[in-house]
């Protein structure tokens, strides 16, 4: 088992991330899959970063742990509006065979309590200002690779963050239902074209909501497909047309940024579809004042 779930993520990732990260990939699934991984003996679980709660790990078939440090901007790191869909439809999918397990680390615990009282993210979460968790465990740096699939002994069986890559959710998905998870090439593939990737959105007020699109051009001989988008930070929206798109066809990506403070701001958006270059990363930036 072990074997097989290194080599389908091995491919999953070769596929998003070229060879130039393969060796590092594999050789970064080599020395996780399979580890234990380890809790602190004093657990605190809060709602809201404020309310203690009585919360006993839930003894599970599969549990989904996740860590965030506190390196950059972690309100963008978190993407608890996405972690919510995540949880419900765990929820609703496998009932009490899953549970998510979300271990934070900020820099100031009231910052923490606003961002999650914001975004009306109303689950038990660990708050661990020690960085205790972290300490046990010698987390890779990269966010990617912070949050684990486990079996119920606690050993890592995949890795990978579902909020920020399709191909892990679904992957995690078939491993749960005990799916055949062989990786597949039978998928058709396109061909797209994208007249500008980068889009600059100006100078505009900071409490004003603003607009772009990105426009996609299929240039290849099979229907376009728009898998996912994943935005670097929640404060970034998008909404795009579900339907296939034909052979030089044209599909929209609109984007609604809305700022957080004032500032400049570079955020990255990844479009996940059926073209030979997915995921295609777009980026935008402006200047909020």
């Amino acid at each position: 088992m072990k074997n097989t779930i290194f080599l389908i993520f091995f491919l999953f990732f070769i596929s998003s991330c070229r060879n130039r990260e393969g060796d590092k990939i594999s050789n970064m699934l080599t020395e996780w899959i399979g580890r234990e991984i380890i809790y602190p003996n004093n657990m605190v679980f809060t709602l809201w970063g404020s309310d203690t709660v009585d919360y006993i790990k839930p003894v599970s078939s599969y549990t989904i742990v996740s860590y965030v440090d506190s390196i950059g901007c972690v309100s963008c790191k978190l993407q608890l509006a996405e972690w919510k869909v995540l949880i419900a439809g765990m929820d609703s999918t496998f009932k009490d065979k899953v549970s998510v397990l979300l271990f934070f680390c900020p820099k100031r615990n009231e910052a923490m309590s606003y961002i999650l009282k914001r975004d009306g993210f109303g689950y038990p979460v660990c708050i661990d200002q020690s960085d205790t968790f972290n300490k046990l465990n010698h987390f890779l740096d990269e966010m990617a690779f912070q949050t684990f699939l486990l079996d119920r002994n606690n050993r890592i069986i995949a890795l990978g963050n579902p909020v920020l890559n399709p191909n892990i959710k679904k992957l995690y998905w078939n491993i749960i239902q005990g799916k055949d998870i062989h990786c597949s090439n039978k998928r058709k593939k396109s061909k797209i074209n994208i007249e500008n990737s980068n889009l600059s959105l100006g100078i505009f007020d900071w409490q004003q909501e603003r607009r772009g699109e990105f426009i996609f051009e299929n240039i290849g001989d099979q229907h376009l497909v728009i898998d996912d988008v994943v935005t670097s930070c929640g404060c970034v929206m998008t909404s795009y047309s579900k339907e296939p798109v034909r052979p030089d066809g044209t599909v929209s990506l609109f984007i609604t940024y809305k700022a957080e403070q004032p500032g400049h701001f570079e955020k990255n958006i990844k479009v996940y579809c059926n073209a030979e270059s997915s995921p295609v990363l777009l980026k935008i930036t402006g200047d909020a004042r």
